[in-house]
């Protein structure tokens, strides 16, 4: 697992920096766990623009991921560390002793062979999906659940953890990448280990045309806008005026978007580091 840099032979060469895929042992997948993917170029039922900047891209399928690790006791074997281009990290495709196939999100350092569970008799490894009452404190985990049975939620992206802090009645505090600490039920679950595929932050894509096949179009700076589109649009010359700002006025550094009110700011111990 790292990275590939490239001789400037060519101007999008130059500046290329992309994964190695060494992890990778399965380049098809598994067909069973594949669903159809319907592009909508940022418009919504109505055929109307509500996110700019995106359409193209290469078609894709996707698959079908299991967030819940809900099938507790059966042990299961890792075949395989495929490719996902709906998300950073790397999947692994696991096959129960019942011959069930499922997809789960490949954690840092798992090998093909590897045999995996989930449940209350789960040990503490990389891989096992276990309850936050189950697991030591100070383990870093991934695939973290908000709410019991839902499914993970945090810490799902490549290279990313958290870190379970500490035990409190029936909730668990539990540290962010944010540094955020956060309470959540200790009758969540969680996965051990981290997030594969932790050299993503270093990838470079070195040309406009690589974004396009990810379906990203060109994204227009505000200061390059007229008055009438954008706060920091207009001015004589390349006058570049005003604070930063989103296209709604919203201050786009430092201010804070949080609801004051919302329901789970009770669950917060400390906020995350500026």
């Amino acid at each position: 697992m790292g990275v590939k840099k490239f001789k400037p032979i060519t101007p999008g060469l130059r500046h290329k920096i992309i994964s190695d895929f060494s992890e990778i042992t399965k380049s098809t997948p598994e067909k069973s766990l594949l669903r159809p993917l319907k592009k909508t170029g940022g418009r919504n039922n109505q055929g109307k623009m509500t996110v700019r900047y995106r359409g193209g891209g290469h078609k894709r399928k996707y698959r079908i991921i299991d967030f819940k690790r809900d099938k507790e006791g059966i042990p299961a074997v890792v075949k395989s560390i495929e490719y996902d281009p709906n998300r950073s990290a790397r999947i692994a495709l696991v096959v129960y002793k019942d011959g069930e196939k499922r997809y789960i999100i490949a954690p840092n350092g798992i090998k093909v062979g590897q045999e995996i569970m989930s449940g209350k008799d789960a040990a503490p490894e990389v891989g096992n999906s276990l309850y936050l009452s189950d697991i030591p404190l100070g383990t870093l985990i991934h695939n973290v659940e908000l709410h019991p049975g839902r499914g993970g939620q945090l810490a799902r992206s490549a290279g990313t953890y958290a870190t379970l802090v500490s035990r409190e009645g029936k909730y668990a505090n539990v540290k962010l990448g944010s540094g955020e600490v956060r309470k959540i039920l200790v009758t969540c679950k969680a996965t051990i280990g981290t997030v594969s595929n932790p050299d993503h932050r270093l990838v470079s894509h070195g040309k406009a045309g690589r974004k396009r096949w990810l379906g990203k179009r060109p994204r227009t700076r505000g200061v390059a806008m007229n008055p009438v589109d954008h706060p920091m649009g207009g001015g004589e010359g390349k006058a570049s005026g005003g604070h930063p700002r989103s296209r709604k006025g919203l201050y786009a550094k430092g201010e804070k978007t949080r609801n004051r009110k919302k329901y789970s700011n009770k669950y917060i111990v400390e906020r995350r580091k500026k």
